[in-house]
């Protein structure tokens, strides 16, 4: 099929998966990683509320500029590391990201 892209995503417990994803079905990346069955929180279902689906992007792929409140949320939220975190709610499923590469992140207690 010529719409799917490739996502390599790491697990909390370090395990690696490799997920296609359908670049015209309009989804985000936490939706594309749900539709796997990778276990992930994004407890406000991908309204870039809560950071649950906060991730580490290891990959360089050019991804959509952080909006502000995408970048307080990372920060409020405690994520472990703030400079290549973002919000998988926040990245779309594109050709551009084929072959991206992310890990789970977790979040730090107060």
């Amino acid at each position: 099929m010529e719409d799917l892209i490739t996502i390599h995503v790491t697990d909390l417990s370090g395990e690696e998966h490799q997920i296609a994803a359908p670049t015209d079905m309009n989804l985000n990346v936490m939706e594309a990683i749900r539709a796997n069955e990778i276990p992930i929180k994004a407890t406000c279902g991908g309204m870039a509320m809560c950071a649950t689906c906060n991730c580490l992007v290891k990959s360089n792929h050019p991804l959509p500029e952080m909006s502000e409140d995408e970048e307080a949320m990372l920060d409020e939220a405690f994520v472990l590391d703030i400079d290549g975190s973002r919000l998988m709610c926040q990245i779309p499923v594109s050709d551009k990201i084929d072959g991206l590469q992310i890990q789970l992140g977790e979040l730090t207690a107060e």
